[in-house]
């Protein structure tokens, strides 16, 4: 495989060199003779800002070199160069031996008290004038100092000047550090995760292993240059040589691929790992740049964003790849590995857990970042936190059923367009980005037309507190009735796939409402716009309870009649396994009569007696003109409007007669005088 071009360059147009360090330990020289090709004698202690032209080195990316002073006076300038630099250079004299201690006694420490997070290149200048009778391991001095501050991109001692700054571009534009653990001396794991995406979308046919023609493909697509039939059997003996798992009869697997990178890197041939990486999509922090993925979809407030038939189907595809044991579910396992091509996401850990470690931060750091490398912990899909850990249908044993892994994807496409596609394109999507997400028509026009296109559906759950909103969503994912429930704190949503008569199937998405954070809800003027549907829920056998439902019912259907964005909503009467109140049945039939919706729906969770509830909620959502509350005050508003209306028409029309009169006699009188 060849190596990088300009593109691996990952979008970068330049890139900031700060030259520091003791004085008197040549760093204008140093600079001084990049630009000029030479050694000059005689050179001014602090040099303008030195410009090497894109051509310098092959990546194409011009270079600025910012030298500096020491100087306690220049300090502040030299702090304000420090932290606009992309890469600095730390220099210290060969023949000086306090300024290689100097090092890490003082300029690192320094940085790190500045905040700057860049890769560092040590330099030791003036290698000619070391003293011969005291020799000196640069590996034994600076192994130390390398493993202290990870930073230190490099260390070398000029002999060839160019270098120096060849290597600070490469620090900038092919960085080690997000590839590959200097320590373990083993890839990094967000970089495994990244290679083997890009493994599974060059293995077209999914063997676990590219053969020879998406070898091929593969090359050309990130050096655009094909690899000649001598040049395969090349890489497939090499590997085999180091690594016998990875090639088989079927073609290069996973552990070759990334044995091929790791070898690239420890060669030094950053350039090409990065090259691939780039040309998929990455950025350096190993997740998907921002320009990869495909802008925003512009919707209106009353659009919604939906997977495509096309995305749901690689899913399904997606599952039962993943569903090895063919249970119909995904165990936690199979959903990391599923995933395991995506940025890693590990559980947090207990806050306690190094509390009194007497112990450093760095060394806290260091022991963490090993323990989530190395460890057990528990991997979290993208969805192992709130509001998506508990939302959608799971089996007996946890395990994510298909019409749950279906409909997290459905939420989170709700919820988050953007990281959903992300997400897809993480696991393997390899169509068109753009072909995964379609934005729904709008819910004004759905209205008009009597009827929707959607295929998710978006309902609010309403209700005071203990009227059983709670066990309705448990209800929806099949779960089973209990008598003891926290009540909700924050969003708490529902998803499930519900089967239709006829087939068809449709996705309903719940989300509770607490009774005190109606409010805050209503106080957006478009909260209403997204919904399809509303429901409102109290306890059938407690006046309050109903009463309750009803104030927030009147006060769902107002702001939709201020807003305009009026839904559907239907009354659920929960608890129907106790004595119903006389008083609340009553008022419900009449309320719902006087509102123009449909009666309420007398359901029991506790006894599993659900009575079809949800099949009725999407009902109501899939004809968008029936079932919208209207209030007394809404419906003079509305016969307002239509007497102002008709009065506009009646003038239209009168005015219209007018003209048409007043053209005819004008007709008139013209032919008078013509006849004349």
């Amino acid at each position: 495989m060849p190596g990088g071009n300009s593109a691996a360059a990952g979008g970068k147009t330049g890139v900031r060199v700060v030259v520091v360090g003791d004085r008197g330990t040549g760093k204008s020289s140093l600079i001084a003779a990049a630009a000029t090709e030479s050694f000059p004698e005689n050179v001014s202690p602090v040099l303008p800002p030195t410009r090497l032209p894109a051509d310098f080195f092959p990546d194409r990316v011009p270079i600025t070199i910012i030298d500096t002073s020491a100087s306690l006076e220049s300090r502040g300038k030299l702090n304000e160069e420090l932290k606009r630099a992309d890469v600095i250079i730390l220099t210290y004299a060969c023949d000086f031996p306090l300024t290689l201690t100097r090092l890490s006694s003082f300029w690192l420490e320094e940085f790190r008290r500045l905040e700057v997070k860049v890769p560092v290149i040590v330099v030791g200048c003036k290698v000619d004038l070391r003293d011969e009778n005291q020799p000196i391991s640069l590996e034994q001095v600076m192994g130390p100092i390398m493993q202290q501050h990870r930073e230190i991109e490099t260390c070398i001692e000029c002999s060839a000047v160019p270098d120096v700054f060849y290597y600070a571009q490469k620090a900038v534009l092919h960085p080690t550090a997000p590839l590959f653990d200097q320590e373990t001396q083993a890839l990094q794991p967000r970089c495994i995760r990244a290679l083997k995406r890009i493994f599974v979308i060059c293995d077209r046919d999914m063997d676990g292993a590219l053969n020879d023609a998406e070898l091929n493909d593969f090359q050309v697509k990130c050096f655009d240059a094909p690899l000649q039939p001598a040049e395969i059997v090349g890489v497939r003996r090499v590997v085999q040589e180091k690594k016998k798992e990875g090639v088989n009869d079927l073609g290069l697997t996973l552990e070759g691929f990334l044995f091929l990178h790791t070898l690239f890197i420890d060669k030094g041939r950053l350039e090409t790992t990065w090259a691939v990486l780039r040309k998929f999509g990455y950025g350096n922090d190993l997740k998907l740049r921002d320009d990869f993925l495909p802008a925003p979809l512009k919707h209106a407030p009353d659009q919604s964003i939906e997977l495509t038939t096309e995305a749901v189907e690689f899913l399904r595809q997606m599952f039962r790849l993943f569903d090895t044991d063919n249970h119909g579910a995904l165990r936690p396992t199979e959903l990391d590995e599923l995933f395991s091509t995506a940025p890693e996401n590990f559980a947090p850990l207990h806050k306690g857990l190094l509390a009194d470690c007497p112990i450093s931060e760095g060394l806290v750091s260091h022991i963490l970042r090993r323990y989530l490398l190395h460890k057990d912990v528990e991997k979290q899909a993208p969805w192992g936190e709130a509001p998506y850990k508990h939302a959608a249908e799971r089996n007996t044993q946890g395990n994510l059923t298909l019409k749950g892994f279906l409909s997290e994807w459905a939420l989170m496409t709700m919820l988050d367009p953007r990281g959903s596609l992300a997400n897809l394109l993480y696991i393997g999507y390899g169509g068109n980005p753009a072909s995964a997400l379609r934005v729904t028509r709008r819910r004004s026009v759905d209205r008009k037309k009597q009827q929707t296109e959607r295929n998710v559906f978006h309902c609010l759950v309403f209700g005071p507190k203990n009227a059983g909103k709670s066990a309705l969503l448990n209800s929806f994912l099949g779960r089973p009735f209990s008598e003891n429930h926290d009540l909700t704190a924050g969003e708490l949503y529902a998803v499930n796939v519900v089967d239709q008569l006829g087939g068809n199937k449709k996705t309903l998405i719940l989300q509770e409402i607490p009774e005190d954070g109606v409010k805050k809800f209503l106080s957006n003027k478009e909260s209403l716009a997204s919904v399809d549907v509303a429901v409102f829920v109290y306890d059938s056998s407690d006046e309050y309870s109903w009463k309750r439902s009803n104030e927030l019912l009147l006060e769902v259907a107002r702001h939709g009649e201020e807003s305009g964005y009026g839904v559907p909503s239907l009354i659920i009467a929960a608890k129907d396994d106790l004595d119903p109140h006389p008083m609340s049945v009553q008022n419900s039939a009449r309320v719902c009569q006087e509102l123009g919706i449909g009666a309420s729906v007398p359901i029991s969770s506790k006894l599993g007696d659900v009575n079809n509830v949800f099949c009725k909620i999407l009902s109501a959502a899939e004809h968008p003109h029936l079932n919208i509350p209207e209030t007394v005050a809404g419906r003079k508003h509305k016969q307002f409007l239509r007497l102002v209306n008709h009065s506009l028409l009646f003038m239209s029309v009168g005015a219209a007669f007018a003209v048409v009169g007043m053209a005819a006699f004008r007709a008139y009188g013209a032919r008078r005088n013509s006849s004349s």
